[in-house]
């Protein structure tokens, strides 16, 4: 959305007294009142200002849509042995890729409204109530007749995923027509995140919306199985921000098999932007990611070392935080790392989202002093924000502790709740 200098000095105006009138605002900026009457009506076209009485848009307001459930997490005390019960600890926590990522925006300070299919049950309700405590907008949550989603992981006992059930029915159903309400927010927004949980009906819904209002859109495929789905809605009618996936979704994405030298992985890059992906972001797990730009280099960025507490929620995190920094105006890159920096505060706490994240502590840790680095091991694996540039550096050979995907989940093993 672009805004002339005389609308920029109106909306300035309205921030210090939203109940100005035309010829109040017409004597403050040295104009006419018809003119000023002018100017309002196009911040209204240009959604800069809501309804009467001159409601603001919020500043970098972001959208997220995708999944909301129920997290169960069951970690072993000891090294999980197959097919016999394990002694451990279990806890029920707040999750779902897209609430994840709408909850980790908004304890950064990123105005956000979330879009999500939510069952009409206690369940429901409790994490509706958790996630509106965490500053998240909820006006737009659909209430589904299904049952408000379950994503149950089972833990090693050194934090490690060692295998998923995800029931997502609820979020399976929401359907194009649910998006409706929420049409006018989305054209507004100053971007739009969506989680490749949902039908694909309902991402080309939502891309269709953004697109000719020229809100940059943010993807995060999810797993393999979802990325095969959505590869068909990557074209260029329908131009992508950016797209997030690790070395399996970018196989599933392009349907053929990619090797994880920095040459294939760019080429690969290289078709997605041909398909209308500006910022393609391959997350490598422990060795850390690369992004690509169309038009521009590849850059590989390492990743530091963070001891594990728990990698559920690393991947959403990075995402917020990447999504973040970009409306701060950072470059891309350095959004990356600082996307890398979240990851690696997040897998140190056995929270899912963080709760003492914030813009400040990132800050902190891009800043904190380098440690010399040492191999990855399940205990002490790397997660953030180094960078070394240029298509011809290679990408490191995994480790004997590289086990963890680009949300810090191992392999992530069918698709993400």
């Amino acid at each position: 959305m672009m805004l002339t200098q005389r609308e920029r000095e109106i909306i300035a105006l309205l921030r210090r007294d939203p109940l100005a009138g035309p010829q109040a605002i017409a004597d403050a900026v040295g104009s006419t009142r018809a003119a000023v009457n002018v100017h309002l009506s196009n911040l209204g076209k240009k959604g800069a200002i809501l309804g009467r009485g001159y409601i603001l848009r919020e500043e970098n307001a972001v959208v997220v849509i995708g999944g909301a459930n129920v997290d169960v997490k069951v970690r072993s005390l000891a090294p999980v042995r197959q097919r016999t019960s394990n002694p451990g600890r279990a806890g029920t926590t707040a999750g779902g890729v897209g609430r994840n990522i709408a909850e980790n925006l908004a304890r950064l300070g990123t105005p956000t409204h979330l879009i999500a299919a939510v069952g009409r049950d206690p369940a429901g309700e409790r994490l509706l109530a958790q996630t509106a405590a965490a500053g998240v907008r909820l006006d737009h949550v659909h209430r589904s007749a299904h049952p408000t989603g379950t994503y149950t992981a089972v833990l090693d006992a050194d934090g490690d995923l060692v295998v998923a059930v995800a029931d997502m029915a609820a979020t399976e159903a929401l359907a194009p027509q649910d998006l409706h309400p929420a049409r006018e927010l989305i054209a507004h927004a100053d971007m739009l995140v969506l989680d490749g949980n949902l039908p694909a009906g309902v991402l080309a819904h939502a891309m269709d919306v953004a697109q000719p209002a020229d809100v940059p859109v943010v993807m995060d495929p999810v797993s393999a199985p979802k990325a095969a789905l959505l590869a068909p809605l990557l074209t260029a009618r329908r131009p992508l921000f950016a797209l997030t996936p690790n070395l399996d979704e970018l196989r599933a994405l392009l349907g053929h098999p990619v090797g994880d030298s920095e040459a294939e992985v760019t080429a690969a890059a290289a078709t997605l932007h041909e398909r209308g992906v500006r910022h393609v972001w391959v997350r490598l797990g422990a060795r850390g990611s690369v992004l690509s730009t169309a038009g521009g280099d590849a850059m590989f960025l390492t990743a530091p070392s963070a001891e594990v507490a728990d990698v559920t929620g690393a991947g959403d995190a990075m995402l917020a935080a990447f999504v973040h920094a970009l409306l701060a105006g950072g470059e891309p890159v350095d959004a990356a790392r600082y996307g890398h920096a979240a990851a690696a505060l997040t897998v140190a706490s056995p929270a899912t989202v963080r709760p003492d994240l914030t813009a400040r502590l990132i800050e902190d840790t891009l800043t904190a002093p380098l440690t010399k680095p040492t191999a990855p091991t399940a205990r002490n694996a790397p997660t953030g924000p180094d960078a070394r540039s240029g298509p011809t550096a290679p990408i490191p050979a995994p480790g004997p502790g590289d086990l963890t995907d680009s949300s810090g989940r191992p392999g992530r093993p069918g698709r993400r709740g």
